[in-house]
């Protein structure tokens, strides 16, 4: 049982580093510009104002 708490753990923290590596690569890459721009326009669409 102790081995079982210990991969839930383990296999968490992987999980997370791996989330924060992947927004920091594609902020790397410009991606955060591009979803920013088409939450904006989703946004603005949705108010009616665009």
């Amino acid at each position: 049982m102790g081995f079982l708490k210990i991969y839930r753990q383990k296999a968490w923290l992987l999980g997370t580093a791996l989330g924060f590596a992947f927004l920091g690569l594609g902020a790397a890459r410009g991606q955060l510009e591009i979803v920013w721009k088409k939450a904006v326009m989703i946004c603005l669409e949705c108010i009616g104002i665009g």
